[in-house]
C-alpha cells in the first residue's frame, strides 16, 4: 500500500516552513495539489512554488482571512491546521497579551480553520482534516500556560467535530508530535546538556524530524485511515509512555545529540 492524493486539494496552514513545510511537501509528492496558507512574511507562494504548489498569504487570526482563503481555494479534500506559535513565560508572569494572542492563533484559529474546511467538504459529503496538536496536549511542561491550554483545548476540537462531521464523510484526527527539530526548537537542538537530560525520557533515544511527523499527518489524511476519526497519534518517541525515565548512564551512553545502548 502507498500513499496515493492524485486528483486532490490540500491546504496546509502555517506550511511555509518546520512541520508545516515538510507536511506540505510530503501531501506534494504523493500527488496532491497543494496550498500554503501562511503569513505574507513567510512567503507562500514562494515557498509552495518550489514544489509546484500554491501559496496564500494568510493570517490565521483573522477570521475573514481564512475564509477568504478557501474560497480561493474552493473544493478542498485534505487540510491540515498546522499553524501555532509558543512563548515561554512563568505562569504568574503570562500576560493577557501572551495568554490572548497564543490562544488566537493555536486555538481559535485552528477551529475556524476546521469550521470553514468542513463547510467546503460538507456539501461533497467527505473530506480529511488532520490538527497539528503537541505532547503539551497531555502533560503540564512549565512555563508554557498559555501554549499547553491552547494544544489540549485542540483536543476537545478534534473530538467534537468527529461526533459532528462523521455524517457527513469528514474524518478529523491529530497528531502530537514531541521535540522536532525545527526553526523554532532550534536552540534546544544546539544544546547538549539539554538534549541529554530531555532525551533522557525519551525510549527512542533522540527527538524527531519535521518529516516523520509529516508521514503520520499523510498517512491520517489518506484513504489508508479510511475508518479513523477523532483520533490521536503520538509522534514523540515513545516521550509519553515513559513516566520515569528510559536511559541512564549505568547501560547508555550520550553523543552528538541521541542516546545509546552501551552494549
Amino acid at each position: 500500500m502507498k500513499l496515493d492524493f492524485s486528483g486532490k486539494t490540500a491546504a496546509v496552514t502555517g506550511g511555509a516552513n518546520g512541520i508545516g513545510l515538510a507536511i506540505s511537501r510530503a501531501l506534494a509528492s504523493a500527488g496532491a495539489s497543494v496550498w500554503i496558507l501562511d503569513l505574507a512574511s513567510e512567503n507562500p507562494s514562494e515557498v509552495a512554488g518550489s514544489f509546484g504548489g500554491r501559496g496564500l498569504a494568510v493570517d490565521i487570526t483573522d477570521w475573514q482571512s481564512i475564509d477568504q482563503a478557501f474560497t480561493a481555494i474552493g473544493n478542498v479534500d485534505v487540510v491540515v491546521a498546522n499553524a501555532g506559535i509558543g512563548s515561554p513565560s512563568a505562569f504568574c508572569d503570562t500576560t493577557a497579551d501572551l495568554w490572548n494572542r497564543t490562544l488566537a492563533v493555536n486555538l481559535s484559529g485552528v477551529f475556524h480553520t476546521i469550521q470553514a474546511a468542513a463547510a467546503s467538504m460538507k456539501q461533497r459529503k467527505g473530506g480529511s482534516i488532520v490538527v497539528t496538536a503537541s505532547t503539551n496536549s497531555y502533560d503540564g511542561e512549565a512555563n508554557l500556560a498559555a501554549y499547553n491550554a491552547s494544544k489540549a483545548g485542540l483536543l476537545g476540537l478534534v473530538h467534537t467535530a468527529a461526533n459532528e462531521l462523521g455524517p457527513y464523510g469528514i474524518r478529523i484526527n491529530a497528531v502530537c508530535p514531541g521535540l522536532i527539530r525545527t526553526r523554532l526548537t532550534a536552540s534546544h537542538f544546539s544544546d547538549s546538556g539539554v538534549l541529554a537530560a530531555y532525551f533522557r525520557h525519551i525510549p527512542l533515544g533522540r527527538g524527531g524530524e519535521p518529516e516523520e511527523v509529516a508521514r503520520a499527518v499523510a498517512f491520517l489524511a489518506s484513504d489508508l485511515a479510511s475508518y479513523i476519526t477523532g483520533a490521536t497519534l503520538l509522534v514523540d518517541g515513545g516521550q509519553m509512555a515513559s513516566k520515569f525515565g528510559t536511559w541512564a548512564e549505568e547501560d547508555a551512553s550520550f553523543a552528538g545529540d541521541r542516546w545509546t545502548r552501551k552494549q
